[in-house]
């Protein structure tokens, strides 16, 4: 399925920015140069978080493990162009998984293991999904009952696969134990037809939250992923055989670009970790000899008020880490440089392709890094950061739609280029309204020129209603209608609440209507829980209620008046 523009492609081929190989030429070239080398290291304390004991895995036996579930996809029917959602824990299974989809053409739909009914309903129904692959468990809720759920009510999900105990996996179910073990036959299953792969296939639908409240698929050719393999590699230094610690969610846009990228690219190893634990975390990169992690400016606060605790971590080995998804403090990069030796890289970005970076070598002093970006594609600029060559940006008046020019005016970044999204996967209006009349992509951030060269961008805010709570976007649209659903709830606003760890918690302010008491904040969390099956992350933190909410000249409810409010109401 070949979902990009051809015209692009031809442009973007002939700039010499659009690779003409598949993810599998990697793979197989680290199993056969490496086989010895570890790829992959599961969390220590997988058995709390889903069915197994940790392994340590070669290139060579993750090969083998890739070949044999490749095989086993295709003979049980899931054939290239077949969109598979998969929801597994972070552990060496899911890097498997991927690698087999991408090549047999499958089209891999990771979700992240918080989704609930409410979220999969529409992700299954939306891409027509042939197969779906989760745990039996994840931490304490039944996955695999959720699962069966789902497949009973979706008909176009003919193919269930499970990790977890063979003894309770049906005989219509595939345990994928099993088929990551060897190649073998299904009777009753019509095999799928062998099919060339090639680099302009789609090989990923990757998930955003919207706006507008529904979640949003971005689907991603091998061409359009590996364009930027070195990007992150080279940004950080990473040499042949980095040993990464991965501390995010494998399912995310964010962990296909900075981790499994830069893994393949350069055969390294990839030590996984899930819940983040900082306990763990700092015990992993202290015994796994890890040179590289990307982590949340909260938790790089919180190493460098108990640095004690890095006691023993190898930081000639661990000599860049990435940062990003919040803002970050100059004195946190600062203090890491003077204590420790280790460079931050600032990272922005978005699933659609938006790719920003503030290295020490395009921006060498920590106060601006922190603040400050390249301002990628002004003419005349030349940058360290890879991506530099391969995007074009610019800050537009959101109002009159005028090119911003001058420094300190924000306006609305927006981008073109190989590593910005072709299109919604199925939704040509979104689409449409995604990019304006030059092709630019509009990315709802809002930025301001800076600097003496007038060479930089700085974060301003969003000019969309988006939380970002843990690196995860959720849109204030989607938990507004989800809230209203409450009996008696007659108005609701959504804003962020700020928080050092996630960046940001959700905050509802809700009315009631005449006569209907207002609920407490658990029993409102318990109705979007149990009864809409809402993904955790979802969920209210804070319950303000209000007589009547505020509303502007508009009529609109007025978000700023209620972050002031919030502001007003200590905890």
């Amino acid at each position: 399925m070949i979902l990009s523009d051809p015209a692009r492609i031809r442009e973007l081929r002939l700039r010499d920015c659009w690779p003409d190989l598949p993810f599998d030429t990697l793979m197989r070239h680290n199993v056969a140069r490496v086989p010895e080398r570890e790829a992959i290291i599961d969390p220590p304390n997988r058995a709390a978080v889903c069915d197994g004991e940790p392994r340590r895995i070669s290139w060579g036996t993750l090969g083998a493990a890739v070949d044999a579930l490749a095989h086993n996809l295709a003979a049980c029917g899931i054939a290239k162009d077949d969109v598979l959602v998969i929801q597994l824990a972070n552990t060496w299974e899911l890097l498997a998984v991927y690698l087999a989809c991408f090549r047999r053409g499958i089209i891999a739909s990771p979700v992240p293991a918080l989704y609930r009914e409410h979220e999969l309903d529409y992700i299954i129904e939306h891409t027509s999904a042939k197969a779906l692959i989760t745990n039996q468990r994840i931490g304490k809720f039944d996955h695999a009952h959720m699962a069966r759920g789902l497949r009973a009510a979706h008909p176009c999900l003919t193919h269930l696969l499970l990790l977890g105990d063979a003894a309770h996996i049906a005989d219509d179910e595939f345990d994928l134990a099993a088929m990551l073990a060897a190649p073998r036959s299904f009777p009753g299953c019509q095999p799928a037809p062998e099919a060339a792969v090639c680099a302009d296939d789609a090989v990923t639908i990757i998930w955003t939250s919207g706006s507008e409240g529904r979640p949003k698929g971005i689907p991603r050719s091998h061409a359009q992923w590996l364009v930027s393999r070195a990007t992150i590699a080279d940004a950080c230094h990473m040499t042949d055989g980095v040993r990464m610690l991965s501390a995010r969610p494998l399912s995310t846009h964010g962990a296909m670009s900075g981790t499994i990228m830069p893994w393949l690219h350069r055969a390294g190893t990839v030590v996984l970790h899930q819940p983040f634990a900082l306990d763990l975390f700092i015990r992993q990169l202290r015994d796994e000899a890890i040179s590289f992690t990307s982590i949340a400016p909260a938790i790089l606060v919180s190493l460098l008020s108990e640095p004690q605790r890095l006691d023993g971590v190898d930081f000639g080995r661990l000599h860049t880490i990435g940062s990003g998804s919040a803002p970050l403090s100059p004195a946190v990069i600062t203090e890491f440089e003077q204590r420790f030796g280790v460079r931050i890289v600032n990272f922005f970005g978005s699933t659609e392709g938006i790719s920003l970076a503030a290295t020490p070598e395009d921006i060498p002093e920590p106060q601006l890094r922190a603040t400050l970006f390249p301002r990628l594609g002004a003419p005349g600029l030349r940058w360290f950061y890879p991506s530099a060559d391969l995007i074009e940006s610019r800050l537009v008046d959101p109002q009159t739609e005028q090119e911003i020019t001058g420094t300190g005016l924000p306006g609305e970044l927006r981008m073109r280029g190989a590593t910005i999204f072709d299109g919604y996967f199925n939704d040509a209006e979104r689409t449409r309204a995604a990019f304006d009349a030059q092709g630019y992509y509009r990315s709802g951030d809002l930025f301001e020129i800076a600097g003496d060269q007038r060479q930089y961008y700085r974060y301003v805010g969003r000019l969309k209603e988006i939380i970002v709570r843990g690196g995860f976007n959720v849109s204030s649209a989607e938990v507004e209608n989800l809230v209203a659903e409450y009996p008696g709830i007659k108005e609701v606003g959504v804003v962020g609440l700020p928080d050092e760890r996630l960046g940001e918690r959700i905050c509802a302010f809700i009315a009631m209507r005449p006569g209907c008491p207002a609920p407490s904040r658990e029993s409102l969390v318990a109705f979007l829980r149990d009864e809409l099956h809402v993904a955790s992350l979802k969920l209210p933190e804070k319950l303000i209620v209000l007589d009547a909410l505020p509303r502007n000249a508009n009529t609109k409810i007025d978000k700023p008046m209620l972050r002031t409010l919030l502001a007003q109401r200590p905890e």
